[in-house]
């Protein structure tokens, strides 16, 4: 494979977690810099690549292809613009941009300056959410009629970190922005939505917990995050006409990237069967119930894509108008939390 020269931005949980081990199995790309300003934490991780302190010696390397901008929210807009500018292609860290206006500037000078512009919308490829995906689209619960989605954590601290110390920081955004853009995959837009976004946690400065309810004419659909989740219910909450899925537990894969290992080891993002979620209903005339086999997961599909984009000029998995829709929901989100008002899309 004719490799892509890639840099990454920076070397916080993101850079050590999921894209360095992703691009460093990846046959098909090479990591030549890593920015880390002022730790060394990528040391001897990456044998191939060199350390830099500035984000100039990234823009001005001709033989960068690829960059990943992996840094904190606010800075994305500017920095994607960089290097757009500097005619590199970019993948960002979700979210794409905290204000969908910007989005769209930087759509129309990434189509200006004919490079890639694609968001690292990984959690598409949880297994999870592949099963409940394939279990809508099989009809196995007849017509869909309720659809929830969670994504819980119990922090009951304020965590010393840029993503909870301001606006635009707060769980709607960071968690969020994974939900949502799994509902506009599965549904598309809804025509309206509303939403109760608060601060539960002693000190809070940001939210840390939402309600989101997207509204579709044929069917209920709730997401919801919190930060004060000890005890978590299902992942998923599916109801139909026909019968019931429920899920429980996140996918096995940043756990596993965060011990060590790589995404080319044995059984990558399978779950034992006492994971599976369940299933009771009537599907084809039999009878449906008990453990639902969850699908592999695989995060490495978003990097093949990318890959196969940049050489073959094959179509975009990922593409930043859909991620530019996510973040219209979350400004929408805030609007109808801050106003107490159902908002129309």
């Amino acid at each position: 494979m004719q490799k892509i020269n890639v840099a990454l931005s920076s070397y916080g949980m993101s850079g050590l977690v999921f894209h360095g081990p992703l691009l460093e199995t990846h046959p098909g790309y090479k990591i030549t810099k890593i920015l880390e300003r002022n730790r060394k934490d990528s040391d001897g991780k990456h044998p191939e690549s060199i350390l830099v302190r500035n984000f100039d010696s990234i823009l001005h390397d001709p033989d960068i292809e690829l960059v990943v901008v992996n840094t904190p929210d606010h800075l994305h807009y500017e920095m994607v613009a960089k290097v757009i500018n500097a005619g590199k292609h970019v993948v960002v860290e979700k979210p794409f941009t905290l204000r969908s206006a910007h989005a769209d500037e930087l759509i129309r000078l990434a189509g200006k300056k004919s490079v890639l512009l694609t968001v690292f919308q990984n959690r598409r490829w949880d297994g999870g959410f592949l099963t409940v995906k394939e279990i809508i689209e099989t009809g196995k619960l007849g017509r869909l009629v309720e659809f929830e989605s969670h994504f819980d954590r119990y922090r009951n601290y304020i965590q010393e970190s840029w993503k909870e110390q301001s606006t635009g920081t707060g769980v709607l955004y960071n968690l969020g922005s994974h939900l949502v853009d799994q509902a506009l995959q599965l549904f598309g837009m809804p025509d309206r939505l509303f939403c109760d976004s608060r601060m539960l946690r002693d000190g809070a400065r940001t939210d840390d917990s939402y309600d989101l309810f997207l509204h579709y004419p044929a069917f209920k659909c709730l997401l919801r995050s919190s930060y004060l989740v000890r005890e978590p219910g299902p992942r998923f909450i599916l109801h139909g006409t026909e019968g019931s899925y429920l899920k429980w537990g996140n996918d096995p894969q940043e756990e596993a990237l965060k011990s060590g290992k790589f995404p080319d080891s044995k059984a990558w993002g399978e779950e034992p069967e006492s994971a599976w979620g369940k299933i009771n209903s009537n599907f084809n005339g039999n009878r449906l119930e008990g453990a639902y086999p969850t699908q592999p997961g695989n995060y490495m599909v978003f990097y093949d894509n990318v890959y196969e984009a940049i050489r073959l000029g094959s179509p975009l998995q990922v593409t930043p108008e859909q991620a530019r829709d996510v973040i219209r929901i979350i400004e929408a989100a805030y609007e109808s939390s801050q106003q107490g008002k159902v908002v129309n899309l």
